[in-house]
């Protein structure tokens, strides 16, 4: 699964422009997520990826807990920058329990860095 969330200048909430795989149940409760709140702020707030291996039994709170209900497990929050600016955020979640490497990480703030071009 997968979402892509823009920052507008001078706001506080992204907006989501893009998913895949996020079930219809919760779709609403992510098409605006605040800064700060969930993977997805807290990457935008923190300006680093944040990632947990396995959402359905992550206790440490970043993750909010209707991001359960994707059915995903292991999930990343990227940020992504646009001239050096935050300028949304790249979501990616898969099925099993996984910890991104670092390799792997680079690859999705590379993939952010070309995202971001496109969401100024």
């Amino acid at each position: 699964a997968g979402t892509i969330h823009a920052l507008p200048p001078c706001s506080t909430v992204l907006e989501l422009r893009a998913q895949r795989g996020i079930p219809a149940a919760i779709l609403d409760r992510v098409e605006r997520v605040p800064v700060g709140k969930g993977m997805a702020g807290l990457a935008a707030e923190r300006r680093q990826p944040v990632q947990v291996c396995n959402l359905q039994t992550d206790a440490s709170g970043v993750a909010k807990p209707a991001a359960r209900e994707t059915g995903m497990r292991g999930s990343i929050a990227v940020p992504v920058f646009a001239d050096g600016e935050i300028c949304g955020v790249l979501g990616i979640g898969k099925g099993a329990e996984h910890e991104f490497t670092a390799d792997e990480v680079s690859l999705l703030e590379r993939l952010g860095a070309l995202l971001g071009r496109h969401l100024r």
